[in-house]
């Protein structure tokens, strides 16, 4: 295996993989917060939640910590515990599987489609034992899973979806906003999201008692101060996180076009590589993808040179790129062990950890920064622009 192509002399300009969004209203609205003296979970919180429940069409938003945070809050809402199983993709950030864990519960992975990199559907049903209760599909780089075909093998089966929608903000599936399909769904606001709030994250369901539970076992289990009728977390929000997010509800679907834009103009600067082991992404037609990341693969055996090889040298250029992500999860050092078996049974998510490759997609790129990471990438096949 050789390395990529370097020019001589290659132009260097920084190019980040994210570029988390700030404004003078931001910043106003944070100093109000802090003058205020209110500063966790108040009434920006609130509105908060109310913004992007107008926003997304649901019934509930619950604001929290963290998507982590939320991914527990939905099992410990819906009941899972020691000897229940979840269903889920390897091919997602660990929380996706902690989250299970964390309620004593055991994540069971199924390999992913080839195309989307979403969990494969037509591998579900096999996976069903009667120790499961549930589904957790991710919604992987901003674009949906093929829902219609999940929600049927949940009913069929009485299981509950838990949709990681962490990566999806404002994403549609069949005209359908992510966030309205599913008994919960988790969104996460980390600092490189398509929304963030620095950190955070939040959950919404159409179930009234459901949302109850939720608000309540976010906030140590109280259903007024010092009445704990549950055993709860402090996963609330702080008021400068929601003001943070308030100022950026009303620009998602801005962020989300120029996101496509971005992606489309990548894709179609790539299209001289064809043939050079280089797929970019696939959009599904049931999908309105919103392009947290922007990731191709690498198919080493026609490109002469690894997925690795090519990130080392788009570095040398000054472009940012990510791995989103390398190790399967069941493969995690802290599950040694414990789920081998899987590698077996999950050969394109193997694949696929081995091959993908996110380059910057975010809406801070300018027209320079677009043209940089695109001759970048082409010159690193030796390819002129």
């Amino acid at each position: 295996m050789g390395h990529a192509k370097n020019s001589p002399s290659p132009s260097f300009r920084r190019v980040r993989m994210a570029s988390p969004y700030h404004s003078p209203e931001i910043e106003d609205a944070v100093m109000s917060v802090l003058e205020s003296g209110r500063l966790i979970q108040g009434q920006k919180v609130m509105d908060f939640e109310n913004a992007l429940a107008d926003c997304l069409g649901c019934k509930h938003v619950i604001a929290v910590s963290s998507g982590t945070a939320a991914l527990h809050l939905a099992f410990l809402a819906l009941g899972v515990g020691p000897g229940d199983e979840v269903i889920t993709t390897p091919f997602s950030f660990a929380s996706s599987a902690n989250a299970i864990f964390y309620c004593g519960a055991t994540p069971v992975f199924v390999d992913i489609d080839p195309k989307t990199f979403n969990i494969d559907p037509v591998l579900i049903e096999q996976s069903i034992t009667p120790k499961t209760v549930g589904i957790e599909p991710v919604h992987l780089y901003g674009q949906p899973a093929e829902m219609d075909e999940i929600k049927a093998i949940a009913k069929r089966h009485g299981l509950f979806i838990v949709e990681d929608a962490a990566q999806a903000i404002g994403a549609k599936y069949r005209g359908q906003m992510i966030g309205t399909i599913g008994d919960i769904t988790c969104f996460s606001t980390y600092t490189t999201k398509n929304l963030h709030t620095m950190e955070g994250g939040f959950l919404t369901t159409s179930d009234d008692d459901i949302a109850v539970r939720l608000r309540r076992l976010r906030n140590i289990g109280q259903e007024s101060k010092y009445n704990h009728t549950l055993i709860g977390y402090n996963y609330r929000m702080t008021e400068v996180a929601a003001v943070i997010g308030m100022e950026q509800v009303e620009l998602i679907d801005q962020f989300s076009s120029t996101r496509r834009d971005n992606a489309a103009y990548i894709t179609e600067k790539l299209s001289i590589l064809q043939g050079k082991g280089v797929k970019t992404p696939y959009v599904a037609s049931y999908s309105d993808h919103v392009f947290h990341q922007y990731t191709v693969s690498i198919d080493a055996n026609k490109a002469g040179f690894t997925r690795d090889d090519l990130a080392h040298t788009l570095k040398t250029f000054g472009v940012e790129t990510g791995m989103h992500y390398p190790v399967p999860i069941y493969a995690q050092p802290c599950f040694e062990g414990r789920f081998d078996s899987f590698r077996l049974s999950c050969p394109v998510t193997e694949e696929a950890c081995a091959s993908v490759l996110s380059l910057p997609v975010h809406p801070g790129l300018s027209e320079e920064d677009l043209e940089h990471v695109v001759s970048s990438f082409i010159k690193s096949f030796g390819e002129s622009v």
